[in-house]
């Protein structure tokens, strides 16, 4: 592919991991009949929701729910607030998540959900009515062994505590593994907040060890400052990593000495920004994106690095904190400019590792201590990072396809197990 590629059909998030998947496929020589069962998803659900307004107005949002595949287990994947969500971003996101999960080897499948709505106009009032009317329609839908919901863009773990509330109350008794990503006093777990960070930070761990680089000299840049972005961001700096930059929409912050991660996070705690702090000069944030670094984090996004500016990155590691960050034309310019990739359903899986973690634990009633989620959650990591390194090098292909090579194999290969039933 070059940059001639039409953007618009580049960026649908649907047709990126269909290409992707079409290509892993294609080198594990899969069988058509398995190819045909796992690029579709199994279920997509639209529901339409009346919300009575603050101001006595009846306004009606949709929802949908889309469940790729359930073949390893119950389905896995968060739930997303915005007014851009659209069934084929919820489609694409879904079936990542049964990759993601199949790279780390947990026992779940993929799913993924949204409402199309801006929770920022919204009170909490009304934010709160219309995720109790999407759980009730989707009630026969999910539960602990269907498909268990998860926090993602613009929700939380109040939404998910509205959730299994509304869950619980349609079921007549508490069911708190009905979802994942709650407050610790109700059933959620300890970790799981920083997990998605957390395990950026050890795959950069694995991926300088393999380049040979040193944690005190390697330099890194990290676009967004939400939870992905902040937690990577404040715990590689506590491990010794140079964070020289942070990027959000509106502006970016430079300091090629490193920035101080925890005066930084304490003033966007009070300032509910990044912008304005004095202790880093502020940037263009798409010259931050290509600006010279060792590892870039795109923790934001999807679509963030394309055709338009891939031959522009500098960085030795790209490790994608975000979901789709990088297009199916973009991959080809970094593989040839020979940066190594950690790729999403890699690199962030830390969050539906430990929020399997959660589930684990609500289900057996018996809660972890938070050093032992987190060294659990580092086993499985360390894992992942040497099975999809090693596909890689077996196969003679990039990281990404090795990624989604590892995850339908042994998607395949427990349908054929399981075989069809008809």
């Amino acid at each position: 592919m070059t940059t001639t590629v039409d953007l618009e059909q580049e960026t649908n998030p649907w047709q990126a991991q269909a290409a992707r998947f079409d290509l892993a496929a294609h080198k594990l020589k899969l069988d058509e009949g398995l190819w045909k069962v796992l690029r579709s998803p199994s279920r997509e659900i639209i529901v339409h929701i009346p919300v009575q307004m603050d101001d006595g107005h009846l306004e009606v949002f949709t929802g949908f729910r889309v469940q790729h595949s359930i073949a390893r287990g119950p389905a896995k994947g968060g739930l997303r607030y915005a007014p851009d969500v659209n069934l084929d971003e919820v489609r694409a996101l879904a079936s990542w998540m049964t990759w993601k999960c199949a790279v780390v080897d947990i026992p779940f499948g993929g799913a993924k959900g949204g409402i199309i709505c801006d929770p920022h106009k919204m009170s909490r009032g009304e934010l709160e009515r219309m995720t109790r009317r999407y759980t009730a329609e989707l009630f026969e839908f999910i539960g602990p062994e269907k498909d268990v919901p998860a926090p993602d863009v613009n929700t939380d773990e109040q939404i998910m505590a509205w959730m299994m509330d509304t869950y619980s109350m349609h079921l007549r008794q508490t069911c708190t593994a009905v979802v994942t990503g709650k407050p610790v006093n109700i059933g959620g777990s300890r970790g799981r907040r920083e997990a998605t960070g957390r395990g950026v930070l050890m795959v950069c761990d694995q991926a300088i060890k393999k380049l040979r680089l040193n944690r005190d000299s390697t330099r890194v840049i990290i676009q967004g400052f939400g939870n992905v972005g902040s937690n990577a961001a404040r715990l590689m700096a506590e491990a010794g990593y140079k964070v020289i930059g942070i990027l959000e929409v509106g502006g970016g912050l430079y300091k090629k000495d490193g920035i101080d991660m925890e005066a930084l996070w304490e003033f966007r705690q009070r300032n509910g920004s990044i912008h304005g702090f004095p202790g880093a000069e502020s940037r263009d944030p798409d010259e931050l994106l290509l600006a010279d670094c060792d590892i870039l984090i795109p923790a934001a996004t999807e679509n963030v690095i394309t055709s338009q500016n891939a031959d522009r990155v500098k960085c030795k590691i790209l490790a994608e904190g975000a979901n789709g960050p990088t297009t199916a034309a973009a991959d080809d310019i970094l593989s040839e400019k020979k940066v190594f990739v950690i790729p999403d359903i890699l690199a962030n899986a830390g969050g539906v590792t430990t929020s399997y973690f959660e589930w684990v634990q609500d289900r057996q009633g018996y809660f972890w201590k938070e050093s032992e989620v987190n060294e659990r959650l580092g086993d499985i990591m360390v894992a992942a990072f040497d099975h999809v390194v090693r596909y890689s090098e077996t196969h003679g292909v990039n990281n990404r396809i090795a990624a989604y090579m590892l995850a339908i194999d042994r998607v395949a290969y427990t349908i054929r197990q399981r075989g069809i039933y008809a």
